[in-house]
């Protein structure tokens, strides 16, 4: 590689892991974030989920506006919008402010990623380069989900929680300043406008359908509000579909998924972010809840994910010209599913005894996301690219906010099903127990010692076994997800770079 294409490496690169690692760091600060700014249940989960879902409503359509106005250039104005955010969301003054940097802030990441993968075709001409290529930039994204919660544990030790947040300052000058000077301008079809009902009705059915579900996996069955978003999502993407069928350059050229090799990235790569991200957010909550982990010791207990897949990524090239992108795809869903599984029935166990299966996750991230981004780029036709990457970054960002919703709902059920309070507990206290463990120490301080300690072992006993199903259920859909691309990504011929 030339010096220019590394430096545009080193840009791209750090777009990726900018947008995935602010997916994962609040997650760890959601204690100090509650003592401080005092949310409701329902603001937290919208400081958790907003990020994710302005992400993939967005996607699709930031991917159709590189291709027009130049994928530098919207990466660029992407950057310089989410540093912005970033510093906005770390001083928020309340959770509704909060929150509302979180949803600007998801806004400009969507417009950072399509961008990044889309350059990366334009950058590396030569097919084996391009493969390593994309191995960094996955290990990139895979490093960042990773190393969020170990970063932020280690600034959450000393400074205040919004520092989580303007860590990413520095790296959207870098991205600037190298990207400006490094990287080439790429466009697709210029010529052709965006239309922007399209816009409107994808944006709004993507997000109405998640908030639907998440509404439902957070606050029970009996929430009309829910039921109402799902109605209205409905009509809107069915509308949006048969629009794209008229359209010349559709938003969404549903044409894609007749090439089983895009099919199939996209499903394993849904599968994949869906199972692992919804059992891999919760699992902070459990190392500092029940296990009385740091906030430092909990971002480190996740590092054996982030380090496999920061090894594995950038060789995953060499695995795919061995063994063939199906080969690939295949065992990386049945490592990250037997990890899952691993981890759920090891909950009651050491945590040395996780390190094993969280090894196994990093493995499966690494080669499905790696080997899904390599074959997006190898048959995606060159002046619909950003499109194509959109609609892949949406099946990941989708994932990673159904996977919470989902598995998150769960999780609630099972450990409000199995929480037993001993006689006596107040209310109050019960009530806030039930709604999170991570409520219990506060609720119980002015409780004598006894009843406090009581009222926290039900938690914990009940939150572990929340956990250990869960991740048992994520393994098992992951593994059905397995078998169903086994019959979609073809035998042989199966495209594959270098």
């Amino acid at each position: 590689m030339s010096r220019r294409q590394l430096a545009s490496l080193a840009a791209l690169s750090s777009a990726v892991f900018l947008v995935a690692i602010d997916g994962t760091v609040l997650s760890i600060a959601i204690p100090q974030i509650t003592a401080e700014l005092d949310p409701t249940y329902t603001q937290v989960l919208w400081i958790g989920d907003i990020y994710s879902f302005m992400l993939a409503g967005l996607l699709v359509t930031m991917g159709n506006v590189g291709d027009r106005i130049g994928r530098k250039r919207l990466l660029l104005i992407a950057a310089v919008g989410f540093g912005v955010m970033s510093v906005a969301a770390a001083f928020a003054p309340d959770a509704n402010t909060l929150v509302v940097a979180r949803a600007l802030q998801g806004m400009a990441g969507a417009g950072l990623m399509p961008p990044t993968l889309a350059l990366i075709r334009t950058v590396f001409t030569d097919p084996r380069q391009r493969t390593t290529a994309i191995g960094i930039w996955s290990a990139a994204g895979s490093a960042g989900a990773s190393v969020g919660p170990s970063l932020a544990g280690l600034l959450l030790e000393h400074f205040f929680w919004g520092s989580v947040l303007l860590i990413n300052v520095p790296v959207v000058l870098f991205i600037v300043v190298v990207g400006g000077w490094a990287l080439p301008e790429s466009v697709g079809d210029a010529r052709q406008p965006i239309d922007p009902v399209s816009i409107v009705l994808s944006t709004a059915g993507i997000l109405l359908a998640v908030f639907g579900v998440t509404e439902l996996a957070h606050r029970g069955f009996a929430q009309w509000p829910a039921y109402l978003g799902l109605a209205l999502a409905i009509p809107l993407l069915l509308l949006f579909a048969r629009r794209q069928f008229r359209l010349p350059v559709p938003l969404l050229d549903f044409g894609l998924f007749r090439i089983p090799a895009f099919s199939a990235a996209v499903l394993a790569e849904f599968s994949v972010v869906f199972a692992a991200t919804g059992a891999l957010f919760f699992l902070p909550i459990y190392f500092q809840g029940v296990l009385d982990f740091s906030p430092l010791q909990t971002g480190l207990s996740l590092l054996p994910v982030s380090l496999v897949s920061m090894v594995v990524a950038p060789q995953t090239g060499r695995l795919l010209r061995r063994f063939g992108a199906r080969r690939v795809l295949l065992s990386g869903m049945a490592s990250s599913a037997l990890g899952l599984v691993a981890v759920g029935l090891l909950a009651t166990a050491p945590y040395l005894t996780m390190v094993i299966p969280l090894a196994m996750l990093g493995f499966g991230f690494a080669t499905v996301l790696t080997t899904a981004a390599d074959l997006v780029l190898e048959v995606a036709p060159p002046a619909r690219v950003g499109a194509a990457t959109g609609v892949s970054e949406t099946s990941f960002e989708l994932g990673s906010a159904m996977g919470i919703a989902l598995m998150g709902s769960l999780l609630t059920m099972t450990y409000q099903w199995l929480l037993r309070l001993p006689p006596g507990t107040p209310d109050d206290v019960g009530a806030a127990t039930a709604e999170s463990i991570s409520e219990v120490p506060a609720v119980t301080a002015d409780l004598p010692p006894e009843q406090a300690s009581s009222i926290l072992v039900a938690a914990q006993e009940a939150f572990t076994t929340g956990i250990s199903i869960t991740a048992v259920v994520a393994g098992g859909v992951l593994g059905l997800a397995a078998l169903a691309a086994a019959r979609t990504i073809p035998a042989r011929g199966t495209p594959t770079s270098g």
